[in-house]
């Protein structure tokens, strides 16, 4: 009886980890918009309380209005990558809802965010603080900055930023 019970709980915590991620490269191009990837401090520098995170983006220049190809991309990511995690409303499901998180984060801090999870997570303020109200660590998402970008798309527009 123990044994199943622990092979049943190894079996959904794979499930559950399998579930986060995915190593698929879902990016595309057309964006524009300009993200600019600092290269002169490394990402260690950052102070841990920088509205801009910790990570190589350190300006993205918003264009409206938004733009629609990268909006789609961007639900595309999240429906593969996040929605067992995010809901797109204010509500809380293993990570914090989507609603409003545009307001409350800078472009920058929320593409160093899914780009450079670990690291934001271990030196961003902002970052701890989301998991001792989450009580779980986000994982890696692999997300390339095209696909990073995309997301943001996806975020503002559900934000009503046109």
């Amino acid at each position: 009886m123990t044994k199943t019970i622990r092979t049943a709980a190894a079996a959904f915590c794979l499930l559950f980890v399998a579930s986060c991620g995915s190593d698929s490269n879902n990016s595309s191009s057309g964006s524009s918009t300009t993200t600019t990837t600092e290269t002169t401090a490394p990402a260690a520098e950052t102070p841990a309380n920088s509205p801009s995170g910790v990570g190589p983006i350190s300006e993205v220049k918003l264009n409206h209005p938004l733009n629609d190809g990268m909006v789609a991309n961007g639900k595309s990511v999240y429906e593969l990558k996040c929605a067992s995690c995010h809901k797109m409303s204010a509500e809380k499901l293993v990570g914090p809802g989507w609603k409003g998180v545009t307001d409350r984060r800078t472009p920058e801090w929320i593409m160093n965010f899914v780009m450079n999870t670990e690291e934001m997570l271990n030196k961003d303020t902002a970052a701890q603080k989301m998991i001792e109200e989450c009580m779980v660590r986000m994982p890696n998402q692999n997300l390339t900055e095209t696909d990073a970008r995309a997301v943001l798309e996806y975020m503002l527009s559900n934000d009503g930023k046109k």
